[in-house]
């Protein structure tokens, strides 16, 4: 039996720029990628209503409703991943972004080959690997709490078998963390294992990032008992872990 023909990759880009749209439609054609375009949050939904995207380069300045809102609605209803494009060199709006669910930002002017970067690597992690190797660190399956962390599967379920939706950023950050259990990570090292960057000065994107793990696995986020904080330095996985291959 004949088989489908697999489509390319599709990236939807949100940008208030007609050129910086252009640009980035062109760049990534002809890398093989399928791309669709949208100048603000009206002409987003009518996009992702006619067909769903692998990922979303965000601006997070735009006329009407402003990036960060936008983000917060796609993050209410997909897990699609996003990147945020933003002109403004503010940390707080960095963390802001993380917090409502982008996987990653990126501040303009870029280089394209930097973008493309960017979404390789997003697209990447957020790809399940085969489970079918023998001895594959891939095929990891760790539990903690009543939790399952399927790290091939890129999935994060409950006893009862039901889904924890978490974002690519969200994921690789708990894999991190649960692979160095009992260990206390600083934040520079987080940003390298889970980002492939160093951290700018006074950065606190991990911080964010972890406050929204935090809401979604402690049984309370104000007092929380997996992730714990470490008082200048960063963040230790304090649950006890048992690993299994899959």
């Amino acid at each position: 039996m004949a088989h489908a023909p697999t489509l390319p990759e599709h990236i939807l880009v949100v940008d208030d720029d007609s050129r910086i749209r252009q640009m980035l439609s062109r760049y990534f054609e002809e890398e093989g990628y399928r791309v669709s375009l949208a100048g603000d949050g009206g002409e987003m939904r009518e996009c992702l209503d006619k067909q769903s995207a692998d990922i979303i380069l965000l601006d997070l300045v735009l006329p009407g409703e402003d990036g960060l809102t936008l983000a917060r609605d796609i993050r209410a209803r997909s897990d699609v991943p996003i990147i945020m494009l933003t002109g403004r060199n503010d940390v707080v709006d960095r963390i802001v972004g993380l917090e409502v669910g982008a996987d990653d930002y990126i501040a303009k002017p870029f280089h394209l080959r930097e973008v493309l970067a960017r979404v390789r690597g997003v697209l990447r992690r957020r790809q399940p690997r085969s489970l079918s190797s023998v001895g594959d660190p891939q095929s990891e399956i760790y539990r903690f709490e009543g939790l399952r962390l399927d790290v091939g599967r890129r999935q994060l379920l409950s006893d009862d078998g039901r889904e924890i939706p978490l974002t690519t950023g969200e994921f690789d950050m708990l894999c991190v963390l649960v692979k160095h259990a009992g260990r206390v990570l600083q934040r520079e090292l987080l940003m390298d294992l889970t980002r492939g960057r160093n951290l700018e000065p006074f950065d606190r994107t991990i911080d964010a990032q972890i406050a929204r793990l935090r809401r979604k696995i402690e049984r309370d986020p104000n007092q929380p008992a997996l992730i714990k904080s470490v008082r200048g330095v960063g963040y230790v996985f304090s649950a006890r872990t048992t690993r299994h291959e899959a």
